[in-house]
């Protein structure tokens, strides 16, 4: 018999919970729907797979023939499938108790779904901590797969990744399977043979007695929805061609996982350092810490020691992206705020529909950014906060919170106020600023301060350098999404300029004096009372709420004589740039929110809405000017570079001679009385 090397070959599938139907459904005709039944014509190759909770149920509602092929791949043992949290979270930043409800629950999905328990896990993002063994083990799960570079951080050859390898927490075992990063660059970017005969390489790795193993589990968007990937993949036929030349193949052996980790023993004992995949350590950093490693990195390939140095050249781990972007870090903590109130919950009290917001809430996607949109997707975000504040109203419908409260929710040091009634909250930032961090209202389940700021990226130099061609291309094969530079919108150097401040509601400026030292003063009226002074003239700001209006009071005392009062109110509204969202002034439609307005004399103006199926109106109680313009941010995805609309920017002015100017938004949810 000549030597051989099991194949162990996964693949991962996943669509972001909030993500729009129509690029799921595209997803599915270009990737998911020719990836099954190209692999159903093949029996004898084994794979496994991982389809997230949220996609699984929406291509079993919406593809239910195609889903029938995939249950007769499990059922014929073609299959194994992998468990993981129901909503794709990173399991290390959730709580324990979440992390096994997760765990359990996508793994009941699967053996009512699909006829099969699993025995292995998928990591998100290939996310490691010691902390998420037990409750893994906990739930059944024998083994997960992470990168081969968790293994060379902790001290393992390449060489010596052809096996599994056991850790352990707190007395629970859990055992891992390396990805080779090599596996990962090369399927399905280099032609179907090479990467063959690269598998087939392998088969001599390893002593007498040992079975290697080839280790790839990866996304399997990367097989039809990466840039020019439907083409090779199918078209010109590259899976069918690997797959062949792997059953053709006398040195491979196509086998699951389940079946390798009962036949072979563990390599030993190992234990692993906090980290994902080696790109996560650059997208994780500042812009200027990112400049200095990603140099680091290319002066070492290009000087020829990077290979042997890899592990040492370490960036950031995961949780920065929460030490990054406050709004990320915001969701993050008020998610947690509401799991903890959740958990506190009589066992009676607890309804289904609460656990499925909590969880939903916890999806990744949302919290980080790095090749794809991610944080920087407003319906991203959007699905977030639908679930936190829909959980958060079904928490205080069990058990009331004061409709006044202090407490400092993303442990930045700063306190927020928190003020609310049944069915409008605002949170006030004890900045100085006196602004508005969060503006829910509880019917729609939107937050209309969810607006993020723009902010330095490190792709953003090679927007600088107007880079024009991909940095790296193949001889043969194509191009991976990693080397492409492409550009889907023209970018200016205006549009990469940092927000100097957070994009929040009613962020004030006397002249051009931006007012941060707003102090506040205690008050049993149930209103949040601010006072500052900028040069002769003092301003007292009250806030309040009642039903659905929130109301900004301003007072203003002092030589007023020539001097401009200014807000800016910053909203986040569902529709964006596109047709849903409008101006409206009585019965005229003024333009949409992507487009420029202004207007001399404003009293009132309604923003409406089609997408969030409600409306916001604002008034003055004294004519204002109004500037609105979008508010857009830069960012990277897979299919270039790209301006995303977060907000849209409304600027108030007024002559500060008008003492006393009173400013309310009220929304109005759509076929409602309220």
């Amino acid at each position: 018999m000549p030597p051989s090397v099991s194949l162990l070959f996964g693949v991962h599938a996943h669509q972001p919970i909030g993500n729009f139907p129509e690029v799921v459904m595209d997803a599915h005709e270009r990737c998911y729907k020719p990836f099954l039944q190209t692999l159903y014509r093949y029996p004898e190759f084994r794979f496994a797979v991982h389809f997230s909770g949220w996609l699984l149920d929406f291509l079993f509602d919406h593809f239910p023939q195609d889903m029938a092929l995939l249950q007769d791949m499990v059922a014929r043992g073609q299959i194994e499938l992998f468990g993981a949290g129901e909503t794709e979270p990173v399991l290390a930043v959730i709580p324990d108790r979440d992390r096994i409800g997760q765990i359990r629950t996508f793994s009941a999905k699967l053996k009512k779904k699909l006829g099969q328990r699993p025995q292995g896990a998928w990591l998100t993002e290939r996310v490691w901590e010691s902390t998420v063994i037990p409750a893994l083990a906990d739930c059944g799960i024998r083994y997960v797969i992470v990168d081969d570079y968790h293994f060379i951080c902790a001290g393992k050859d390449k060489t010596e990744l052809s096996g599994y390898f056991t850790t352990e927490e707190n007395r629970r075992r859990l055992d891992l399977f390396p990805i080779s990063e090599a596996l990962r660059y090369k399927l399905p970017f280099s032609p179907a043979p090479d990467a063959v005969s690269y598998i087939e390489s392998l088969a001599d790795h390893l002593p007498s007695g040992q079975q290697p193993a080839a280790v790839y589990f990866d996304d399997i968007e990367k097989f039809g929805i990466w840039p020019e990937t439907y083409q090779w993949v199918y078209e010109q036929g590259w899976l069918e061609q690997f797959i062949q030349g792997v059953l053709a193949s006398p040195y491979i052996t196509p086998q699951h996982y389940r079946d390798y980790h009962a036949s072979e023993k563990t390599r030993g004992i190992i234990y692993l350092p906090t980290t994902s995949y080696i790109e996560m350590s650059e997208w994780t950093l500042p812009a200027a810490p990112a400049h200095i490693y990603a140099d680091l990195v290319q002066q070492a390939k290009a000087e020829g020691w990077y290979e042997q140095n890899k592990p040492f050249i370490r960036g950031g781990i995961w949780k920065n992206f929460f030490s990054r972007y406050p709004e990320s870090n915001w969701m993050h903590k008020r998610m947690l705020g509401l799991s903890a109130r959740f958990a506190k919950l009589p066992t009676k009290q607890r309804m289904e529909s609460m656990q499925q917001c909590l969880y939903a809430s916890q999806a990744n996607d949302a919290y980080w950014h790095g090749l794809f949109g991610g944080l920087y997707l407003p319906h991203l975000r959007r699905a977030i906060y639908n679930n936190l504040i829909e959980l958060e109203a079904l928490l205080d419908d069990c058990s009331p919170r004061p409709p006044l409260f202090t407490e400092d929710t993303d442990l930045d040091g700063v306190e927020e106020i928190y003020l609310h009634n049944t069915t409008l909250q605002a949170v006030l930032k004890l900045d100085g600023s006196a602004s508005i961090c969060e503006l829910d209202a509880y019917p729609l389940k939107h937050n209309f301060a969810d607006t993020l700021t723009c902010q330095p990226e490190h792709y953003h130099r090679k927007i600088q350098l107007n880079a024009q061609q991909n940095s790296t291309h193949h001889d043969t094969g194509i191009a991976s999404a990693h080397d492409r530079i492409s550009f889907k919108h023209e970018i200016h150097p205006v549009d990469l300029e940092p927000d100097p401040h957070p994009q929040f509601l009613f962020i004030d400026r006397l002249n051009d004096s931006l007012l941060t030292s707003y102090q506040h003063q205690p008050s049993d009226s149930g209103e949040v009372i601010f006072q500052t002074a900028s040069g002769q003239i003092s301003v007292n700001k009250q806030i309040r709420i009642a039903d659905h209006q929130l109301i900004v009071q301003y007072d203003l005392a002092g030589d007023t004589n020539g001097a401009m009062m200014h807000t800016e109110i910053n909203l986040a509204m569902p529709s964006c740039d596109g047709p849903a969202g409008r101006y409206r002034q009585h019965e005229t439609i003024l333009s949409g929110f992507g487009q420029p307005l202004e207007l001399a004399a404003l009293t009132v103006i309604t923003l409406e809405d089609d997408t969030l199926q409600g409306d916001l109106t604002l008034t003055t109680s004294h004519a204002v000017r109004l500037l609105a313009r979008p508010h857009f941010t830069v960012s990277q995805s897979e299919g270039g570079f790209e301006k995303i609309m977060q907000a849209v920017k409304l600027t108030l002015s007024w002559p500060a001679s008008i003492q006393r100017q009173t400013i309310s938004l009220q929304y109005k949810q759509r076929n409602s009385t309220s």
